[in-house]
């Protein structure tokens, strides 16, 4: 397979118009959405940031590499793009980005995209044809460029083959040269294994060559390990090079020199690490326990940014659970109108949706998971109890969110308590200690203190809701509604969402209110868009009209993310339009008491509201009212 072959030129941004990396990344998965490449950007998006929380891929030299394997993605893709201003990627070594690669992997497909978006990777520690790719100024000479490196980097492997399948002239001289150059032995791995690990793997033989190093490197790519290293590779090393940012098997290495660097240092400190392993110069690897595992020692951020990441975390987990159940919720009580509640369709549906079935799981999974981004897996299991004890004691989301942060840092100082145990106990603390005495403080503290407060809070939420009137209902549509314009699937949307699945889940499954207005609102931007490069035409390019008809399927399916691109381009108009649109829908949602019992989908649940003509009008309403202000509010492309 050719790298051409996921690089398709539809997707391509041969002038990235945003400046900060949220944006770029923004437009990047509007690129893929609009062609069809991904079935779910929320999901995709909360990849691609689970990604970046394990450290930066602006890998530096100009390069940002941001990748994600998940279910969202329908075929593999790599979505190349240029930026002539650069922009503040975060990038490892501090300066702009200004070449691309947004890599979107599928889960369960076959192994030679992998190998091709391997190949890419490795192209990309070639500086000169970084260099070349700059140059480039449309889709059609980025193809043709990585064509022509391809066949050579192909023809290059066939030679070099060739070489070593003819006779030596003096095998006995060879040997023993081999014989006397320094050995060192590598492991390269990322959290996803799709480029990082392999862009490493290839610097470091590059650089030992040019060194008269030998070195044998081991790939934990989304294959597995690959090029596994022998015991006796292990024992012949002067030193061992563990770059990787997730978990590798460490214990081997015990008595070893081993360098634990990111693997971003693979790519850019390759020379360093390998004078460093040769000279022996690193610590003595010592396996505690019988095991051990590295990781790299992660980025020091910002609070807000660290309680984000795992609130996302728990989030993203919990909304499998979130659809799947909600829409089977919402089918049951279609049917429970049509045919009664005593008709075993109903009965099942509810069973397997409902309070005993995924919803019962939706607390529970998003506190373990909030947990486990904090405290690692031993966290897993006192946060999920933990949340349980809040759907018990009708504590809701906010006790589940509790729970979850709480079982994290539980753990964290369980591991500071137990840090001077005698290391011949070290193995029991996974098995023993974490387990019990992290459930036995977790549920202590949610049994005695914070499940009862949290109950009170949540119970006072509910009738608060029950009791407002028709304005206050319409004043909270309003902000509901405007929150998931403001940053199109960033912490408002998700803050307004989560509100809505509370409100719901909360309430017997049955108050539906809140998450009309939410989904009325986030429907709202890409049909408005739609609609302005519909019918404003002359204000658009031709680029732009293309998006915009294609936002008219991802507005009647509730992804909003499709209007991203207009609004990363043009955010003052764009998102100061959308955020009216959206509120005055989410507004009118509850002017006409609309209850929507299903958490996505759309107009394709649209049926299933308690007024499925004035909710579809509530969303026609915001749109046109977005897109007049938008197409009313731009200038004509002369003009500008």
């Amino acid at each position: 397979m050719r790298i051409t072959d996921l690089m398709i030129k539809e997707t391509m941004i041969m002038n990235l118009k945003s400046t900060s990396k949220e944006g770029a990344i923004d437009e990047l998965i509007a690129s893929l959405a609009a062609s069809g490449r991904i079935n779910d950007p929320v999901l995709f998006k909360e990849m691609i940031y689970k990604r970046e929380a394990e450290s930066s891929t602006g890998i530096g030299g100009g390069i940002a590499m941001p990748h994600a394997k998940t279910k969202a993605v329908n075929e593999p893709t790599v979505v190349f793009a240029k930026s002539e201003g650069g922009v503040d990627f975060e990038s490892l070594d501090g300066e702009p980005a200004y070449v691309f690669f947004m890599i979107a992997a599928p889960e369960g497909a076959g192994n030679t995209h992998l190998r091709t978006l391997a190949a890419l990777s490795r192209l990309l520690i070639d500086n000169v044809f970084i260099e070349q790719l700059l140059q480039t100024k449309t889709p059609e000479e980025v193809t043709a460029l990585f064509d022509e490196k391809q066949a050579e980097e192909a023809k290059g492997a066939e030679e070099k083959e060739q070489m070593s399948e003819s006779p030596a002239v003096n095998d006995s001289k060879m040997t023993d040269s081999a014989e006397e150059l320094p050995f060192v032995v590598a492991v390269t791995a990322c959290p996803t294994g799709i480029a990082h690990t392999f862009m490493a793997e290839d610097a470091l033989k590059k650089k030992a060559q040019e060194m008269g190093v030998q070195i044998r490197v081991e790939t934990n790519g989304s294959e597995g390990a690959s090029n596994v290293l022998t015991e006796d590779e292990i024992r012949r090393a002067k030193g061992v090079i563990v770059a990787a940012d997730k978990n590798v098997e460490m214990a081997r290495f015990a008595g070893k020199p081993v360098l634990q660097r990111p693997v971003s240092d693979g790519i850019r400190k390759s020379e360093e690490l390998i004078t460093k392993a040769v000279k022996g110069d690193a610590p003595i690897y010592k396996a505690e326990g019988g095991a051990a595992s590295s990781s790299s020692t992660e980025e020091k951020k910002s609070i807000g940014s660290t309680l984000y990441k795992n609130l996302m975390n728990g989030i993203s987990h919990m909304l499998p659970f979130v659809v799947g159940g909600g829409i089977l919720l919402a089918i049951s009580f279609l049917i429970e109108q049509v045919a009664g509640d005593d008709n075993p369709i109903f009965q099942l549906l509810q069973a397997i949706g409902g309070g005993d079935g995924a919803f019962h799981f939706l607390i529970p999974i998003l506190a373990g998971f909030i947990a486990m981004s904090i405290g690692d897996r031993p966290a897993l299991m006192p946060g999920m109890v933990g949340g349980l004890m809040a759907v018990n004691a009708n504590a809701g989301f906010l006790g589940g969110l509790a729970a979850g942060f709480l079982a994290g840092y539980v753990v964290i100082l369980l591991r500071r308590v137990f840090k001077h145990l005698p290391k011949a106990i070290d193995g029991l603390k996974a098995i023993l200690l974490y387990p019990v005495f992290g459930l036995l403080i977790t549920g202590a503290l949610m049994f005695y203190i914070l499940s009862p407060i949290f109950s009170w809070i949540n119970l006072g939420l509910i009738d608060i809701l029950n009791n407002l009137g028709t304005g206050n209902m319409v004043l909270l549509g309003i902000i509901l509604g405007g929150m998931m314009s403001i940053d199109m699937g960033g912490p408002f949307n998700k803050a307004a969402y989560t509100f809505a699945i509370g409100v719901f889940t909360s309430s017997g499954n049955e108050n539906g209110l809140m998450m009309a207005a939410v989904m009325a609102g986030g429907m709202v931007p890409p049909l408005a868009i739609a609609l302005a490069t519909t019918f404003f035409k002359n204000k658009f390019t031709e680029e732009e009209r293309k998006s915009g008809v294609t936002n008219y399927v991802l507005g009647l399916s509730f992804i909003t993310e499709g209007a991203i691109p207009f609004a990363a381009a043009d955010p003052l108009r764009v998102l100061t339009s959308c955020i009216v649109g959206s509120a005055v829908a989410g507004g009118l949602t509850q002017l006409w008491g609309i209850n929507l019992p299903a958490p996505h989908g759309g107009i394709f649940v649209a049926a299933l509201a308690s007024n499925a003509l004035m909710f579809l009008l509530s969303v026609a309403i915001g749109a046109v009212i977005s897109g007049l202000i938008l197409g009313l509010w731009k200038k004509p492309l002369e003009a500008k």
